[in-house]
């Protein structure tokens, strides 16, 4: 299948199921990190992926949308300060943020983002990204919650974390094929296995749940304190986006930023993501895993992820599999968070690495700087009430000193 052109085909739904189980494990591990529904999640993958692919319908591109792991830190610290509903009014503000770049690119082209966010503001903020949430996942390896409480004893939790950790690693390094693609699922599943041998998993969750069940769908309530403290965070994963729709063009061949062009894509992005809130799902970005799928299958048909998100809708019905995944022991997840937390603070490394930014120079050093002490070392501000803290706040100093810093004369050439 050679075609990037729609064509609906029965057939294409088994490679579609494929696709979405090559995004299965990623899409639901950032529910069940931050607090939210698993359910929830794969109704509003869906529904964002069938949102993007009426937005660009003159040329869709053939990708999958699903949880972003840049909104883990925030919506951890979301649910925990303002709840799910609150958390909900600042992702769905996101999603609006996505929408205005779309129309300033529409207006000023794309080279506008590139100017507003170089690398040497993006390339911190997503490091920030990883480093913050590094706690989150070696309480979660020990099997304890951040104020030292006992879930699971350490010999156990720590056993359990390693072994996952250790098959993540391996299979993301030796992986062939398919697996290649699935390090996280393949860890999760390793991991979950000698959970049952050390009896850690409970099943009561399985047990309870009904077999067709509403997803538990949470309307977001206005919070204007997560609204600004989740607004800068949107700056990385919109930058991923442009990385996103050059990958997906370098695998089929087909130019998207020029057709539909970011204006579109970005809209369909915003859309998804705002959607997405309205119902207490995690914001909706495009999906590098399906992107590495198409590139093996060559699958290049839209209509494939059409069929994705159906059996992603479809899925979310299913009440025994929201038990199911729920019945996940903590250092199981906290044996894969272990590694992407630490890929994400590296994503930004390669991103100041990939652009070439001289750290050498001093101007450089002051923003790159800057960010990290101020995001990841507990400044606050706050203003009329409102405090900015933690990556937002680190965005947004590191937006205003490439702004308003002078670049330094003996590195002009740069």
């Amino acid at each position: 299948m050679q075609s990037t052109d729609y064509n609906f085909r029965l057939k294409d739904s088994i490679v579609g199921l494929q696709f979405l189980f090559v995004a299965f494990g990623a899409l639901v591990l950032v529910p069940i990190l931050t607090g939210l529904n698993p359910n929830v999640a794969l109704f509003t993958a869906g529904l964002g992926t069938l949102l993007f692919q009426l937005v660009n319908r003159k040329t869709v591109p053939p990708i999958f949308l699903a949880s972003s792991f840049a909104f883990i830190a925030p919506i951890i610290y979301g649910v925990k300060t303002w709840g799910i509903a609150g958390t909900m009014s600042g992702l769905f503000a996101a999603g609006l943020f996505y929408v205005i770049l779309s129309f300033i690119v529409r207006l000023r082209g794309s080279g506008f983002l590139h100017k507003l966010l170089p690398a040497v503001v993006v390339g911190p903020v997503i490091m920030t990204i990883g480093l913050i949430l590094s706690p989150v996942a070696v309480n979660m390896a020990m099997g304890q919650l951040a104020d030292g409480t006992v879930i699971v004893e350490f010999p156990v939790a720590i056993t359990v974390s390693l072994i996952t950790l250790a098959v993540t690693v391996l299979v993301t390094l030796m992986g062939k094929g398919i697996f290649r693609l699935l390090p996280i699922l393949c860890g999760i599943f390793s991991g979950y296995v000698v959970a049952l041998f050390f009896g850690i998993v409970n099943f009561d969750a399985v047990t309870n749940a009904a077999w067709f069940a509403m997803p538990a769908f949470v309307a977001p309530e206005f919070n204007w304190e997560a609204i600004i403290y989740i607004l800068p965070i949107a700056i990385a994963p919109a930058v991923e986006h442009i990385g996103d729709m050059l990958a997906i063009s370098n695998v089929t061949k087909k130019d998207y930023l020029q057709e539909p062009g970011l204006k579109n894509t970005l809209l369909g992005d915003g859309i998804a993501t705002s959607a997405a809130a309205l119902f207490g799902g995690p914001p909706n970005t495009t999906y590098s895993e399906v992107t590495g799928a198409v590139t093996v299958t060559k699958a290049f048909n839209p209509a494939i992820m059409t069929w994705a998100a159906i059996f992603a809708i479809v899925l979310a019905f299913v009440g025994k599999l929201g038990g199911f995944l729920s019945t996940i022991p903590m250092p199981v997840m906290g044996g894969v968070m272990l590694l992407l937390f630490g890929i994400i603070a590296s994503i930004g490394m390669e991103t100041l690495i990939k652009e070439k930014v001289d750290l050498a120079d001093p101007r450089n050093m002051i923003i790159v700087s800057m960010i990290l002490v101020f995001a990841i070392g507990g400044m606050t501000f706050n203003f009329g009430g409102v405090a900015f803290s933690g990556i937002g706040l680190g965005a947004i100093v590191g937006i205003i000193l490439n702004l308003v810093l002078p670049k330094t004369k003996h590195f002009d050439g740069y």
